[in-house]
């Protein structure tokens, strides 16, 4: 079966990932109990995330030219990921300082490096036209986001945008979205001014202003999704013991997008992506976390 391949427009990190007791208070320190480096970055995870379900995937990204570029391009085609369209900077790749709880929650800063050279030049018009659906977050620069929702609206291709890092987002953009994912924290910032302290309010203002459908990713409490035809559905969470939720938002939209294109319906979709999010914070890191089709068919049926 010819399958139109998932591309995915973002970033790509290393992860320094530093594991302690607790998440340090502004200006404490804190002894860390363990310390390991990881592929990372939303688009790459995103990438891996639908690679490791068994559907094809390209990505159009940058690396930087220092000693973690070609490493980060080779774990991408390790995992199955097209990466043809990943192109080297002079200069750092992006990095992600990760601290992690001993209950699974994480502080994250991320320093951008070669992401930020990601331009819309970069974006090839012919790979978003062969493309099922496109995958997009906002680790790389806005004017390039923008460029691709246009170009997907041209040429009729649905975007799925992870709005995060969190930020004020042109209704242009928004309006150019099949399906927006915020968690709690970032529907609060996608509009200059919310309407409500309400997450589901705002996911009601957001979804009638634009007409995008809407998952609102709740973390413990599953995700609510919202369609653009007035279907509600909230999904709970499955139930396991977190080591690390790095990257579990990440697991969620490439499910949910490999499920879309096998032709389940939105509500299937997220499902589908719930278990593929409660196997990834069962593991530390962000790309080795990720679900292979058989461990979310498991999930699926344990409940």
């Amino acid at each position: 079966m010819n399958r139109k391949p998932i591309v995915v427009v973002g970033s790509i990190n290393i992860d320094l990932v530093a594991r302690a007791e607790r998440i340090p208070l502004r200006g404490e320190t804190v002894l860390g109990r363990d310390f390991q480096m990881y592929p990372g970055g939303k688009g790459a995870n995103q990438a891996v995330a639908a690679a490791r379900l068994g559907y094809p995937v390209r990505m159009i990204a940058r690396v930087g030219s220092d000693a973690f570029g070609e490493k980060l391009r080779a774990q991408l085609v390790e995992s199955g990921v097209d990466v043809s369209g990943v192109r080297a900077s002079p200069g750092p790749s992006g990095v992600a300082v990760i601290a992690v709880a001993r209950n699974g929650e994480n502080a994250i800063i991320v320093t951008p490096g070669a992401n930020a050279q990601v331009l819309p030049k970069d974006v090839d018009e012919n790979v978003i036209r062969e493309a099922g659906a496109v995958l997009a977050q906002l680790e790389i620069p806005l004017r390039t986001v923008r460029h691709l929702g246009e170009l997907c609206a041209r040429l009729n291709v649905p975007l799925i945008l992870d709005p995060a890092p969190a930020r004020a987002l042109p209704a242009g953009l928004l309006k150019q979205v099949s399906w927006l994912t915020p968690n709690e924290t970032e529907i609060g910032q996608c509009l200059p001014k919310a309407e409500s302290q309400d997450p589901l309010r705002t996911v009601e203002a957001l979804v009638r202003l634009v007409g995008c459908g809407l998952i609102l990713k709740r973390g413990s409490r599953g995700v609510y999704v919202a369609g653009k035809d007035g279907m509600r559905q909230q999904i709970d969470a499955f139930r396991v013991k977190a080591v690390d939720t790095t990257a579990a938002g990440d697991a969620f939209n490439g499910a949910f997008a490999v499920a879309l294109m096998a032709g389940k319906p939105p509500v299937e979709s997220a499902r589908f992506a719930v278990a593929a999010s409660a196997v990834s914070v069962t593991r530390p890191g962000a790309q080795p976390s990720m679900a292979t089709r058989e461990e979310v068919e498991r999930m699926l049926a344990a409940r």
